[in-house]
């Protein structure tokens, strides 16, 4: 399908340029997408003539921006944990939630009961949220089922997900490393083992992911049992990511960057040593404020101080249903600048192009000629209005390959937000 979108008020790309860039913005814009990639882009009055035969989208001088990338989540999973979010505003941690039998732990025991149609439809519909917010690209972990067919049927499922029509493309993420189930609980040794030497095989022999992810943290996994994961990983050619330096600083920013890792996640108690390693390497820190946000913990990963010593930085959900359960990734790139001293520009580079990099895809989160054809239209007269007016479903079109997948009702008739601004006259 090949489509032109016009009508753009701002078309806003973050291609080029280091994390402290300031964004390509191109005013009265078109962009055509021609077999399911960014054909051209640029000014209406430069759009080529053969683009005219192409489907028509109308942005209505809404602001287009690359489609978000969510490089962090934990989507399949069954039922919902309400129970132990009222625990912790009663004054319970995760950690304590988690040591009685809760957390990650509730949810692999309520995963293992359920078909996997059941789980294939409920992913589906938080999914189909996501695309609401902008999302095009969504990074799926397993994790919850924690024994070698579970863990193969959360990525099937996954791998059914990009498949199907009106979703988000899937990149999947084995995490079998997510927490050592209860039927290993006197042997974390063994475990590590049946990741490495049946789990790991299993998924690289059938293509089920794309990385491997390990939990390194303080109730976790340690370093040397992670680098072990990882290690094998890394042969059976899987892409590396770390849960890192979350609750404690073990080290997990420098280990990820040692091993050449495309994203080390969460950083909240990452030191300077970790953010010199980051800024120093080709891997990306991924920021999760949602789980911050969620957790009470009271501190965000220091987002301004990894920009400003270098690094790329992407912000993600973490959505999942112990610690983030939200998929509005927008609010993510809100939180960014509130709490953690980006500037708007910034951070929904962090959602586009920082997300992309966390997952390896140089044609993601960009709409340079040749990308993935991938966009969002919002109804939004200046990109900085996403940021000012948070928390607000802007979204009026989703784009993914040059395909619709996220009509918003009434969607094409709104009128861009700031449109009554003091330029309306104009």
């Amino acid at each position: 399908m090949d489509l032109l979108v016009t009508g753009i008020g701002q078309l806003v790309d973050f291609g080029a340029g280091g994390p402290s860039d300031p964004p390509e913005v191109v005013e009265d814009a078109f962009v055509w997408i021609r077999g399911g990639r960014v054909a051209a882009r640029g000014p209406a009055s430069e759009a080529p003539v053969e683009a005219a035969a192409s489907a028509r989208l109308d942005a209505a001088g809404g602001v287009v921006l690359p489609g978000l990338v969510d490089s962090h989540t934990h989507a399949v999973f069954g039922g919902t944990r309400e129970h132990e979010f009222e625990r912790r505003l009663a004054g319970a941690t995760y950690q304590e939630i988690a040591a009685a039998g809760g957390g990650i732990l509730w949810s692999v025991r309520d995963l293992r009961e359920r078909s996997d149609d059941e789980l294939f439809t409920l992913t589906a519909i938080r999914l189909a949220e996501s695309v609401r917010w902008g999302v095009t690209t969504v990074e799926v972990k397993s994790g919850y089922g924690l024994t070698v067919e579970d863990e193969l049927r959360s990525l099937r499922i996954a791998r059914r997900l990009d498949q199907a029509q009106g979703l988000p493309r899937v990149l999947p993420t084995f995490l079998g490393a997510h927490a050592v189930p209860p039927e290993f609980a006197g042997d974390r040794a063994g475990y590590v083992h049946l990741v490495v030497d049946e789990m790991l095989p299993a998924v690289a022999g059938e293509g089920l992911a794309r990385f491997c992810d390990v939990f390194c943290d303080e109730g976790a996994f340690t370093p040397d049992e992670a680098e072990a994961i990882l290690g094998r990983a890394l042969e059976l050619g899987l892409g590396l990511k770390i849960h890192a330096d979350e609750f404690a600083g073990l080290g997990g920013a420098r280990l990820a960057a040692r091993l050449g890792a495309v994203s080390a996640d969460h950083l909240l108690a990452i030191d300077e040593a970790g953010i010199e390693a980051l800024a120093g390497s080709s891997t990306v820190a991924t920021l999760l404020p949602g789980t911050t946000f969620f957790l009470r913990l009271g501190r965000f990963a220091p987002a301004r101080r990894l920009v400003d010593a270098g690094a790329v930085v992407a912000l993600a959900t973490d959505f999942n249903p112990g610690s983030s359960m939200t998929q509005n990734l927008l609010l993510m790139a809100a939180f960014g600048c509130c709490l953690m001293g980006l500037r708007v520009d910034e951070a929904l580079r962090a959602v586009t192009r920082g997300g992309a990099r966390a997952l390896d895809r140089e044609d993601l989160g960009t709409l340079a000629p040749g990308s993935a054809g991938d966009l969002a239209v919002f109804a939004v007269r200046d990109y900085r209005h996403l940021i000012y007016h948070y928390g607000v479903g802007h979204v009026t079109a989703v784009v993914r390959g040059g395909r619709p997948i996220g009509p918003v009702p009434g969607g094409r008739e709104r009128p861009p937000h700031g449109w009554e601004g003091p330029e309306a006259a104009d």
